[in-house]
């Protein structure tokens, strides 16, 4: 086994920590929001951090016993590329399905 210097497993204990706050905290507004659309929110951004540091953490000790870690970088990637875009596409389709929300309308500055 490996010996990790402590900065190491410092650094990667809270890159851990980071990412399991975002991923509590998006799966609690998951759980708490009230529509489609405010959940949508949920998964997208805070799930997505959340995961991308327990990434980094993974890419973290790989890097810190000596390899590369290629593996998490790629997945880091896609992950960030892929969940803006596929949330986009669930709005939109929702928008055409005309799903209702619960938000109230925004108001109409009548100075401006």
């Amino acid at each position: 086994m490996n010996d990790i210097a402590l900065w190491a497993e410092v650094s990667i204990a809270a890159m851990l920590v980071v990412g399991g706050v975002f991923m509590l905290v998006g799966a609690i507004g998951l759980v708490r929001f009230g529509d489609f659309f405010m959940r949508l929110h949920a998964p997208a951004k805070a799930t997505t951090l959340g995961v991308g540091g327990v990434l980094l953490a993974s890419m973290g000790l790989r890097w810190s016993q000596g390899d590369p870690g290629l593996q998490e970088l790629l997945i880091t990637l896609f992950l960030f590329i892929t969940a803006p875009v596929s949330a986009n596409l669930l709005a939109q389709a929702a928008l055409h399905l005309r799903v209702p929300s619960k938000a109230p309308p925004p108001e109409i500055d009548s100075q401006g």
